[in-house]
């Protein structure tokens, strides 16, 4: 009769639980989504130049319209957000030490764009 109650116990306290943790599930990945980015037609001058350095540099490993991974995460709402996908602050200084200096399994861009290009970049990265 003990196992019998123990089995019941059991089966009722997992009833509980797996509401719970569908819920918890549902929170976290189930945020509001994000505001779209903004068209290409509607680009300023720079954020145009900062579109096109993405294309040559960082569209082979990052997706622009998308948070999810190509072979880097996905780069919408990077500033939408309040820290990247690394925890670190989604601010300027920090988008620009990763490109120049890598991190993680992501190359440094040190040698590969000047500072006009990054600040094209970062202006175009602020639109999506």
């Amino acid at each position: 009769m003990g196992r019998v109650m123990i089995k019941s116990n059991s089966l009722s306290s997992l009833r509980k639980l797996i509401p719970a943790t569908m819920a918890l599930l549902f929170l976290a990945g189930c945020g509001p989504p994000l505001p779209p980015s903004k068209p290409l037609s509607e680009l300023n001058p720079q954020e145009m130049r900062g579109y096109h350095v993405y294309e040559t540099q960082c569209s082979r490993c990052h997706y622009a319209n998308s948070e999810h991974s190509l072979h880097g995460p996905g780069l919408q709402g990077l500033y939408k957000l309040k820290y990247l996908p690394s925890g670190a602050p989604a601010n300027d200084n920090r988008v620009q030490d990763v490109i120049l200096n890598g991190h993680g399994l992501m190359p440094a861009f040190g040698g590969k764009i000047d500072q006009e290009q990054m600040d094209e970049l970062l202006a175009y990265l602020h639109t999506l």
